[in-house]
């Protein structure tokens, strides 16, 4: 596997963690879980946002991963 493909695994990995945190969040009763859920949600989705920054970083060095 190249490095761009790594990445992108691991980003789509990441959105799955952050979509199961988030509907974990909205399932749950208790205030004190849903706001410590909420937050770690919020904590991926900056890291999320990190790595497609990268992608693009990564696409624009390297032309032959645009779009792989």
């Amino acid at each position: 596997m190249t490095v761009i493909s790594d990445v992108k695994q691991c980003l789509a990995s990441l959105k799955g963690v952050e979509a199961s945190l988030s509907n974990l969040a909205e399932r749950t009763q208790d205030n004190g879980s849903k706001r410590t859920l909420h937050e770690t949600m919020m904590e991926v989705s900056e890291i999320v946002a990190d790595l497609k920054k990268r992608v693009g970083e990564l696409e624009n060095e390297e032309y032959q991963y645009k779009g792989y």
